[in-house]
């Protein structure tokens, strides 16, 4: 059975940061890349950082770029989400993605709120 579980989000000053972990287990994770979206109240889900599946390649959306990093650790199974620099309009649910081809998979999300 497939899943993808994430966790380190929570309640945090802007300017701060926030590590976030997404655990993989049940398909071959490094055959996949992994990317991590965001979606905030009544805004469409949004891509935020990519990973290929080797991690030797990363991209990011511009309004996180020199802020967020995004990495790998294959032997854990597991992708992380290194937010620093946190501003208010980075608060939303955070998602987990995998995808090879036309597979993907979804975490549950984890909430993250950027707030003083």
């Amino acid at each position: 059975q497939v899943q993808l579980v994430e966790s380190g989000g929570g309640l945090v000053q802007p300017g701060g940061f926030l590590r976030l972990s997404c655990a993989a287990s049940g398909f071959t994770f490094s055959r996949y890349a992994m990317s991590w979206y965001r979606q905030a109240p009544g805004k469409e889900r949004e891509l935020v950082a990519v990973i290929t599946s080797d991690g030797g390649s990363t991209n990011y959306v511009d309004s996180v770029k020199g802020r967020f990093t995004i990495s790998r650790d294959n032997a854990k199974n597991t992708v992380y989400l290194q937010m620093n620099s946190l501003k208010p309009e980075d608060t939303a649910v955070y998602y987990c993605n995998a995808f090879r081809g036309a597979q993907r998979y979804w975490g549950q999300g984890t909430q993250v709120t950027v707030s003083s």
